[in-house]
C-alpha cells in the first residue's frame, strides 16, 4: 500500500509540474541597501520563483520543454520600511523559434518605481478577483501579459483570454490605493502598465498584434526552411506596426515591440538585401528614435 501510495504522489506531483506555464528566474538587487537583512531579499527571490512557477495560469497542458522562459530582476532603490520597497522590475520572456534552439525576445519591458509590501517567511498569494497586495497584483499581471503574448506569437490573436484576465486584475486595484502604487492608470505616464493592456485590447492596434503572429509563426518559425521568404515575412510584420505607429505614435505596444525585437531585427538584416536594409533603417528609425545609431549597424 505504501509503495502505490507513494507511486501515486510521485504521479500527482509530475502532473503538478507539466501543468505550469513559466519557467521564471527572478534575481533582486539591492546595491544601495543597508537596513534589511539581505536574507529577506533571498527569500523574497524564492517567494516570487514559486508564486509565477508554481501557479497554475491557464487551462492548457504544457510539458517541461514548453515552459515560457521568463528573466525577472528587481532593483530595490528605497528600504521605504521594515517590510515595503520601491524599486524597477526588468521582465524578459522568450519563445523558442521553430527548426533550432534559438529563442526569440516577446517581453522586454522595465516597470518603474514599483512600491510594495513583502513579509519574510510568507508566501505570496494569488486571487484573481480580490485584489491582496500591489506585489501579487504586479507578478499576476505580467503573467498573463507573458502568456498571452505567447499565444499570440502562435496564432492570431490567441493571447487574448489572459489579456482580458490582466485587464481584470488592473480593474479591482482598489481606487484609493492607486495613488500610492503607481502604473495602474493612464495619468502615469504613458509607458505603464494600464497603457499597455490597453493597447493590447485597442481595435486600432490589433494589426500590432496581428503582425506579432506573422512574424513569429510565418516569419521566425519558417526561416529554418527559406530564409529569404522568412526575411520579406518580417519586413512587411514591420511594416505593418510602421502603420500603426504613423497613426499612434509613442504607444506602449510599439515601444514594446521595439525592445523586444531591436537586437534580432539588426542581426537577422545585417544579411538582407540593400533594399531591405535601408526599408529596416527607416521603419525602426521612425518605431525606435533613441536607437537609430543602432540600426545603422544593419550596413548598406
Amino acid at each position: 500500500m505504501k509503495k502505490y501510495f507513494s507511486l501515486f504522489i510521485a504521479l500527482f506531483i509530475f502532473t503538478q509540474v507539466q501543468a505550469q506555464e513559466l519557467q521564471a528566474t527572478v534575481s533582486i538587487n539591492t546595491p544601495l541597501l543597508q537596513k534589511t537583512d539581505p536574507q529577506v531579499f533571498k527569500e523574497m527571490e524564492i517567494a516570487m520563483t514559486e508564486f509565477l512557477n508554481s501557479q497554475r495560469w491557464t487551462e492548457d497542458e504544457y510539458e517541461q520543454e514548453e515552459r515560457i522562459q521568463v528573466n525577472i530582476q528587481i532593483n530595490i532603490t528605497d528600504e521605504l520600511s521594515a517590510n515595503e520597497f520601491k524599486g524597477d522590475l526588468i521582465i524578459q520572456s522568450s519563445r523558442p523559434v521553430f527548426g533550432g534552439d534559438y529563442q526569440s525576445v516577446l517581453v522586454s519591458t522595465v516597470d518603474k518605481g514599483i512600491t510594495f509590501t513583502y513579509e519574510q517567511f510568507q508566501p505570496i498569494q494569488f486571487s484573481e478577483n480580490i485584489f491582496i497586495d500591489n506585489l501579487s497584483s504586479v507578478l499576476s499581471f505580467y503573467a498573463y501579459i507573458i502568456i498571452g503574448m505567447d499565444y499570440d506569437s502562435f496564432s492570431p490573436f490567441g493571447g487574448e483570454d489572459y489579456f482580458q484576465k490582466a485587464n481584470e486584475i488592473l480593474n479591482i486595484i482598489p481606487n484609493n490605493l492607486t495613488g500610492k502604487y503607481k502604473g495602474w492608470r493612464s495619468l502615469d505616464g504613458n509607458q505603464t502598465r494600464y497603457w499597455l493592456i490597453e493597447n493590447l485590447l485597442n481595435p486600432r492596434m490589433r494589426p500590432i498584434r496581428q503582425a506579432t503572429y506573422d512574424y513569429h509563426r510565418l516569419g521566425m518559425d519558417t526561416m529554418h526552411k527559406d530564409v529569404e521568404v522568412g526575411k520579406n515575412i518580417l519586413l512587411k510584420s514591420i511594416e505593418a506596426i510602421g502603420v500603426v505607429n504613423k497613426a499612434q505614435a509613442n504607444s506602449m505596444l510599439v515601444t514594446l515591440f521595439a525592445d523586444a525585437k531591436s537586437s534580432e531585427i539588426v542581426e537577422v538584416f545585417k544579411e538582407g538585401t540593400p533594399q531591405q536594409k535601408t526599408e529596416i533603417k527607416k521603419l525602426m528609425g521612425k518605431m525606435d528614435p533613441a536607437n537609430s545609431n543602432k540600426y545603422r549597424q544593419v550596413g548598406r
